[in-house]
């Protein structure tokens, strides 16, 4: 399908571009074929990509898939020991890459194997024996490594019908919209931007701006908002991905006077929960903003608002390619369009149902509304269930979207910790911020206690995945005693 599309698109018009290259969609068939050539010749059955946003990661990718070969994508927020554990994990034995110094730091004992004439990407290999490669599913196209609590994520494996599936949904929820200019800001190798940023987009015939992240400003550690900014309104694109940290940004820069882009027609947010308040700036500002609901394991989207189907407050409808339910529990479970299997796991059929751990509620007419993880919910000593997320979304929007850490395991009332520095957030900022979304929040949910964490929490060092989702089990483990003392303090006084 996707590969139909690229050759059905009017020659002359742009597929892609990164401020360095230019590639026509007439340019691209042979292009692609060109680069699954090189990467068959060099005889590896299993490739990783890491690179920058930009052309050459796109036509690494787009060969990979449309020459069925097993790829996997890797974050460039990974530590050494996540690209190690994710190289031996998958049994890869070539990466594809646009930064060979790092590469010959991470890979010891891999050799250079060569550049491609195509993409531009170093290629290095190493020998394995295939007999005790890990074994894939059957049919698996993709594996993603999930950005979750644990120190080594886990790899989902897709197929290339369920990722196609995707994009086809997303880009049937915006036809209407005639979406003629995608920039993509999150990285590529996020699922999500994967997907629905560029798979979904070329489905329409549309441009594909994939500028690196030093045009950007996007980093794991932080956003330059400046440079977001200056390449928004350099760009005009008709539509966009976000996660919410980045949709905070512009909300605040738009509230200040910047403009956004006219051009501007649909902005998707999703990644973690948003709050109604941030939405409703957002709309106010006169960002075109639809929020929308996915995981790794259904391959990307699930649920999304539509410019026809749009609810403030929800993340929208299923889409066609999938069903949704919510048992007796509150958890929400997805069928139709789901992995393979984890990797190192027994198979499962792609059309079984998963559970995914999210608690939701839908409406009277069908919109999805999300309120947590089963496994974050915590019950207070006076025998209360709380979702961290609901508690910790009032008080973070209300700190610029700064993360914040609530808790209160067994414990008598909710505490916090501020991920943010004195200098961004003073203390006097931190207390009206929690006062007022306890302001908002009923009496069992609402925060007593605050400390403020010795640092930032940032995927950088671990306490927070790549689209911005705490990494709750790190953060307790390193600050645990901080959290205690929030409690034992009061005892003490």
């Amino acid at each position: 399908m996707l590969a139909d599309a690229l050759r059905s698109a009017p020659a002359g018009a742009v597929a892609l571009v990164d401020g360095r290259r230019t590639v026509s969609y007439g340019a691209m068939p042979a292009l692609i074929e060109h680069e699954i050539e090189w990467l068959r010749e060099g005889g590896a059955e299993r490739h990783a990509v890491l690179a920058d946003n930009g052309v050459p990661w796109v036509l690494a990718d787009l060969a990979l898939h449309v020459g069925a070969m097993l790829s996997v994508p890797l974050p460039g927020s990974f530590t050494p020991a996540q690209v190690a554990h994710a190289l031996d994990d998958a049994g890869i034995d070539a990466l594809l890459t646009d930064d060979d110094v790092r590469a010959r730091e991470l890979l010891p004992g891999w050799r250079a194997d060569g550049i491609s004439p195509v993409s531009g990407l170093q290629r290095f290999r190493r020998q394995l024996d295939s007999a005790t490669r890990p074994s894939a599913p059957p049919g698996t196209r993709k594996i993603t490594y999930t950005s979750g609590s644990t120190s080594n994520p886990k790899g989902v494996c897709l197929s290339g019908a369920a990722l196609e599936a995707i994009a086809e949904s997303v880009a049937g929820a915006t036809r209407e919209l005639a979406i003629e200019r995608h920039l993509c800001i999150l990285p590529l190798a996020t699922l999500l931007e994967n997907v629905a940023g560029l798979y979904a987009p070329l489905l329409c015939g549309a441009t594909c701006v994939v500028p690196p992240n030093s045009v950007t400003g996007m980093s794991y550690g932080g956003v330059d908002a400046a440079r977001l900014l200056g390449t928004l309104s350099r760009e005009q694109p008709n539509s966009l991905i976000l996660v919410p940290e980045l949709l905070q940004v512009l909300v605040v820069a738009a509230e200040r006077g910047w403009q956004p882009p006219a051009s501007l027609q649909f902005v998707a947010v999703g990644g973690a929960k948003v709050s109604r308040e941030l939405l409703e700036r957002a709309d106010a500002a006169g960002i075109p903003i639809y929020e929308g609901y996915g995981l790794s394991e259904c391959a990307s989207v699930v649920c999304l608002n539509t410019p026809a189907s749009r609810r403030a407050g929800t993340v929208g409808r299923p889409l066609p390619h999938v069903r949704v339910r919510v048992d007796a529990s509150g958890q929400v479970h997805v069928a139709g369009n789901t992995m393979l299997g984890y990797l190192g796991d027994p198979p499962r059929a792609p059309h079984d149902e998963i559970a995914t751990g999210d608690l939701g509620v839908f409406d009277a007419d069908g919109y999805l509304q999300l309120h947590g993880r089963m496994g974050n919910r915590f019950i207070t000593s006076l025998g209360r269930n709380v979702s961290p997320e609901w508690v910790e979304c009032e008080i973070s929007q209300r700190l610029g979207g700064r993360p914040v850490l609530v808790h209160g395991e067994s414990r008598p009332y909710v505490v916090a910790l501020v991920g943010a520095s004195a200098h961004e957030n003073p203390d006097a900022a931190v207390e009206a911020a929690i006062a007022a979304a306890n302001a908002v929040l009923p009496n069992y949910a609402q925060v007593r206690r605050w400390a403020r964490a010795p640092g930032p929490f940032t995927p950088a060092d671990g306490t927070l995945t790549a689209n911005g989702r705490l990494r709750r089990q790190q953060i307790h483990a390193r600050l645990g005693t901080l959290l205690d003392n929030l409690y034992h303090t009061e005892v003490a006084s």
